[in-house]
């Protein structure tokens, strides 16, 4: 395929790298291969870091920080411009990729390198407004402020769902507040990062740096290990699942470092008598559908008011027949296949869990057989009690529930532990107001006649409960990048204390 050999990408690949021409030659940490769900064959192989390379990539990024922070922002934002510039001229290519390795379709995949050009172009101007406060002081002839000063290494570790767009959010933001990431990607999109690291090298070459945008492959639980519990990295950004999330959180948690956590979402859409169905139907079904049911905002719960439960299934299960499932990179797909074969047998598992339950499968439910991980996308009549609705699962399983009132809509929606997105349809101003009220949804996000998935960088995203309590991206983000300091100056030539406290030594 012409697109890995113009993104950089060989038949086997280096999967350490610190800079421009400082990719390790370490072969001692074995080899794992990258492979494609849509035919679970090999697409290329990447040497894995060891201990040793771990320790070279962490002392290299220590040595970039000393130089990286004293630029001014504005030129850091400089070098970030570029790398949304140089991924401007590989778009399609990177969307290629992010199909082949992650499965999820070409027009999803080219959605997620935009996403990373978006957030260049939001990192580039974030690095102009820094801002912080001037307070006034109760002593005379005295000024208060605050300033935001950059951290150092900002540890990312990214899930497979979204191996482009999740990077972005952090290290571009973080780039531009003065760090340097070291990069950890999920061993199932491995080639990704490294085709980013490549772009990310030719910018950081052209500008004199080095060190700046770190990448290290790894299938190693200990090597992930070190990383999280490492004090030389005081933030740790990680996307994955929520039973992970408390390990790297109580890891890192007890040596007071920082964590921005985005875990696991089981996120609703309210259907209310007043919806507009036109609009409901196709956003429930991209939420539900897009990316094979595996995105962290992937819609999971339908709850539809009694007086249109009938007819909004009937119209879901019509669109459903209409999801052509197939190779993600040809043109008409709207469905790929789940990531691996391990997820396919969670699928059928859930499966066998629902009809137990009794539920009723509206459609699908069934393994696709040939090559590749491809299942039937599916809907499922079920009861908001049932474990298994309050449970994530990675795939494209839909429950479908109904209410009478919206208050009992609005408690069935809260009543799961995660918190990450949330939508209602509805044409009825008192209904939309009381789900973004305090008394509504509980999720980070809350939308109004648009699905849960597909949000834009300008917000803040993340979630609350189970969710991890994160934000990146847009809105105040980078604040979690960076450390406030709080300054006071006395230009007088008296010495008053704060609160009228009197000191008098004589």
């Amino acid at each position: 395929m012409d697109f890995l050999k113009e993104l950089g990408i060989e038949p086997v690949n280096a999967g350490v790298c610190t800079g421009p021409a400082r990719w390790s030659e370490s072969t001692a940490g074995g080899v794992l291969e990258s492979i494609n769900p849509a035919t679970n064959e090999p697409i290329a192989s990447v040497h894995l870091a060891t201990e040793e390379d771990y320790e070279h990539v962490i002392r290299e990024a220590q040595r970039a920080f000393e130089d990286w922070r004293a630029m001014p922002a504005p030129a850091r934002g400089e070098v970030v411009r570029q790398i949304g510039l140089e991924v401007r001229r590989y778009k399609s290519q990177l969307g290629s990729l992010v199909a082949l390795e992650n499965g999820k379709i070409k027009e999803e995949g080219d959605g997620e390198v935009q996403e990373l050009i978006d957030m260049a172009d939001f990192a580039v101007g974030q690095s102009r407004m820094l801002y912080g406060k001037t307070m006034q002081s109760e002593r005379p002839g005295h000024r208060m402020y605050e300033q935001w000063h950059p951290l150092g290494l900002v540890g990312v570790i990214t899930a497979f769902n979204f191996p482009v767009a999740v990077w972005s959010w952090n290290a571009l933001v973080a780039a531009a507040c003065g760090n340097v990431t070291v990069w950890k990607p999920s061993p199932k999109t491995p080639l990704t990062s490294i085709a980013l690291q490549h772009i990310c090298n030719r910018v950081m070459e052209a500008n004199g740096l080095t060190g700046i945008f770190n990448v290290l492959v790894t299938d190693r639980d200990d090597l992930a290990a070190r990383f999280v519990a490492d004090r030389r990295v005081p933030l740790i950004s990680f996307t994955g699942s929520t039973a992970v999330g408390r390990q790297v959180a109580e890891t890192v948690g007890a040596r007071l470092g920082r964590t921005v956590l985005e875990l696991s979402g089981n996120n609703g859409i309210v259907v209310d008598e007043t919806a507009d169905l036109k609009l409901a139907v196709p956003a429930v079904v991209f939420g539900a559908v897009g990316t094979a049911g595996q995105r962290c905002t992937t819609t999971r719960r339908v709850i539809a008011h009694e007086s249109i439960f009938d007819d909004l299934a009937a119209r879901l299960a019509h669109a459903y027949e209409q999801v052509r499932i197939g190779d993600p990179l040809e043109p008409g797909v709207l469905m790929g296949p789940l990531i691996e074969p391990t997820a396919v047998e969670r699928f059928t598992a859930a499966i066998a869990e629902i009809k137990q339950l009794g539920g009723e499968i509206l459609y699908g439910g069934q393994v696709i057989q040939g090559p590749g991980n491809f299942v039937q996308p599916t809907l499922v009549r079920a009861q908001p009690e049932w474990d298994i609705v309050k449970r994530e699962t990675f795939a494209p399983i839909l429950y479908l529930m109904r209410y009478r009132a919206l208050d009992e809509a609005i408690a069935i929606h809260n009543d799961v532990p995660q918190g990450l997105s949330s939508a209602i349809f509805t044409t009825d101003l008192r209904h939309m107001e009381r789900f973004l009220s305090a008394t509504g949804s509980d999720c980070g996000f809350a939308n109004v006649n648009i699905g849960t998935s597909g949000a834009e960088i300008g917000g803040a995203f993340g979630g609350e409960k189970d969710t991890g309590g994160g934000r990146e991206a847009g809105s105040d983000a980078w604040k979690g990048y960076m450390r406030r300091q709080t300054t006071t100056i006395n230009w007088s030539t008296e010495l008053p204390l704060a609160q009228g406290i009197k000191f008098d030594i004589g």
